[in-house]
């Protein structure tokens, strides 16, 4: 028996935040000096989750957020065909069946509106599973309603949600976009061209806005590249162009007999 008194006036200490449990303390957990513990909480719980469906790798696809079903626009048509896509590798990839266990090929986006929407959709769409990689913004985006639940994720940090898209990635398809596609562009393009990602595929979709927006070969002329970085990357202007771009370059298809394309 515990024959310690309890002091009845013990409010002030049970009420205070330096009683919290650490793991149970917001204020402390989000302090500036937790950056470091909340940066590897963000790393943890997403991998976590991608190895419990044995997600070995994926196809990312990047583009912009503005981009709406049944425009008349070419931005209409970038929708439709980022939904084509997500159907066809989803289909053709791996990510619907696991012979060995693991998935492959699964679409991840980063979990918008618009191109991102739209390839989740499309694997949707042929009844896999697929990604999406949030991010928290000052104008809050919402998932859209075709990533798996199980595998929708939201980061508050650019920089891990980057790492978690470059980190199973086995290709790459790039649509027209703004800011925020050209970032992602880069970095992957950078992580293989300085051989800190492996040679991954790359396709941007629609040589006609990539070639009037980036002029590459200017970069060769004036030496800020070499010219053999321009093998880095393809151009497809249909999905499956894109596709067949993505297994010339060598992505290793693993699709199921039987399924209509």
């Amino acid at each position: 028996m515990n024959d310690t008194p309890i002091h009845p006036d013990t409010a002030a200490q049970l009420e205070n935040p330096a009683y919290r449990l650490a793991s149970l303390d917001p204020d402390f957990l989000l302090s500036k000096e937790m950056r470091g513990a909340r940066f590897m909480l963000e790393y943890a719980k997403a991998e976590l989750a991608l190895e419990r469906f044995r997600i070995r790798s994926t196809i990312i696809v990047y583009g912009s957020a503005r981009a709406i079903e049944g425009d008349a626009s070419l931005m209409g048509r970038f929708y439709e065909e980022a939904r084509r896509f997500g159907r066809i590798a989803s289909e053709r990839g791996g990510a619907l069946h696991a012979p060995d266990g693991e998935r492959h090929n699964v679409i991840a986006t980063g979990g918008g509106p618009g191109v991102m929407e739209a390839a989740n959709r499309g694997a949707r769409d042929a009844g896999a599973i697929t990604i999406g990689f949030n991010i928290t913004l000052p104008h809050e985006q919402m998932p859209n309603p075709y990533t798996t639940p199980d595998l929708t994720f939201r980061f508050h940090y650019f920089a891990m949600r980057k790492m978690h898209l470059a980190m199973r990635a086995n290709a790459l398809v790039v649509f027209p976009g703004g800011f925020g596609t050209l970032d992602e562009l880069f970095e992957i393009l950078t992580l293989v061209q300085t051989g800190k990602a492996p040679g991954a595929p790359i396709v941007l979709f629609d040589r006609a806005y990539w070639k009037s927006l980036i002029n590459f070969d200017l970069l060769v002329e004036y030496g800020t590249i070499s010219a053999s970085d321009l093998d880095l990357f393809a151009y497809a202007d249909t999905a499956e162009e894109a596709w067949e771009a993505l297994t010339a370059r060598g992505l290793q298809a693993r699709e199921i007999t039987g399924v209509a394309t």
